[in-house]
């Protein structure tokens, strides 16, 4: 086996843990996944060495979630948390501000460049119901667009947004609690 070659199934843990996070299915992780270091395996030329190798693998995987989100749409379910219909109330008073304002978060940029706030980040969005958390995915990782979130999940523009925007809500309180609360101490 070459030295690419263990590099590139050395980081198959990692691939398929953010394709079940997505995609909700372990079968179908496993698909992408597997495509994946497939194309990788097939064509290591195409690595440029540009990025790093994890970078190139997930930006091939996400182009493997998108086929397997459309292969699979009309096996997904698309309705909502019974819950989220208080959602707003708990956060927000009747004049529409915080009942707890958010605190400050100091320099998010630098957050960002920590490996550990992203294990944070991924285990806030494995809280979220899960529409919430694929549509999440699909609109800020995979970066698909309205229209095609809609049609891939037959919902209205508007009901997408509605739950972007509790799903956004949400991940602030995770975050809240299990990053930066931590960072501020």
């Amino acid at each position: 086996m070459s030295d690419f070659a263990r590099a590139v199934e050395q980081l198959r843990p990692q691939l398929m843990r953010f394709a079940q996070m997505q995609l909700k299915n372990e079968a179908w992780a496993e698909d992408a996944v597997s495509e994946t270091l497939l194309a990788a395996l097939e064509r290591p030329q195409a690595f440029a060495g540009q990025s790093q190798l994890k970078t190139w693998l997930v930006g091939i995987l996400k182009h493997k979630l998108i086929d397997q989100l459309r292969k699979h749409t009309r096996e997904v379910s698309s309705t909502t948390a019974d819950d989220e219909a208080d959602l707003d109330e708990q956060l927000f008073t009747a004049d529409g501000h915080w009942r707890d304002a958010p605190k400050d978060w100091g320099d998010p940029e630098h957050c960002l460049r920590q490996a550990d706030f992203f294990a944070v980040l991924e285990a806030c969005v494995d809280k979220l119901p899960g529409v919430q958390g694929r549509l999440f995915m699909m609109r800020e990782w995979l970066e698909l667009d309205t229209d095609e979130i809609c049609k891939e999940l037959a919902i209205s523009p508007t009901n997408l947004w509605v739950m972007l925007h509790r799903a956004r809500l949400r991940l602030r309180d995770c975050l809240q609690l299990g990053w930066f609360a931590g960072a501020q101490a």
